[in-house]
């Protein structure tokens, strides 16, 4: 098989796939190329669209690779295409999406600290569509679930990592703004530190040298009884 049939191929694939495609399943249709070259195709194609101005481009979207419109067309597609209401995510589910992207892992009472609302049902909402998962439990009273989100999420919104998040600034808003309210920092500072065990490197040296001097100071006593005994025991004698 040439390049430029593999190529073809591999073009249909991106057409027919709705999800990204990632590159272990291109070599699994195309047995005859290896990894370095199935990415090379891959960058071939890239560049044609780019080079050529065509309405679509190949993009890296978590982890894989997925065939999207330019975005300077979104106004006219906005137009042509409406989602629908099923698969549109309102105005609260996205607040607490961007809650969830931003802070993760994060707990339920946190998000709703943040919004100033319930949001059991939003979290419901964005859970069957796979948008976030459950990241495990916090290590505090109760030890609520932890929530983050998933490759769905990254897939949803056209990004390979959350590293291409837009920066909170973009949006008029600073870390301050998302900040958890000073009771659950507190909850947060005390889980991570427990009541008891030192909180800085030097308190614990300092603890362990204070322990000492007091060992010390109470085997001092103890070892003048000892001598007192041995010097009446031979006077006795």
């Amino acid at each position: 098989m040439d390049k430029t049939q593999a190529k073809n191929i591999i073009e249909a694939m991106f057409f027919v796939s709705d999800k990204p495609l990632f590159v272990n399943e291109i070599k699994g249709v195309l047995e005859d190329l290896d990894i370095k070259e199935v990415k090379e195709i891959i960058a071939w194609l890239a560049k044609e669209y780019e080079d050529t101005q065509r309405a679509f481009r190949l993009k890296e979207i978590a982890g894989g690779y997925q065939i999207v419109t330019d975005t300077v067309f979104a106004p006219w597609l906005q137009k042509l295409y409406k989602t629908s209401g099923a698969d549109r995510l309102r105005g609260p589910s996205l607040e607490t999406l961007a809650i969830i992207a931003y802070k993760q892992p994060v707990t339920k009472p946190e998000i709703e600290a943040i919004r100033g609302v319930n949001v059991d049902g939003v979290l419901k909402t964005i859970i069957e569509k796979n948008l976030i998962r459950i990241a495990g439990r916090k290590e505090t009273v109760g030890r609520p679930i932890l929530y983050g989100t998933t490759s769905e999420f990254l897939q949803y919104f056209g990004l390979n990592s959350l590293d291409e998040l837009p920066r909170l600034e973009e949006f008029n808003i600073t870390e301050k703004d998302i900040e958890l309210p000073e009771h659950l920092r507190k909850e947060e500072e005390e889980s991570q530190n427990p009541e008891g065990a030192p909180r800085h490197k030097d308190e614990g040296q300092a603890a362990h040298s204070i322990a000492e001097d007091e060992v010390k100071a109470e085997a001092l006593p103890q070892k003048e009884i000892q001598n007192e005994a041995k010097e009446s025991s031979q006077e006795n004698r």
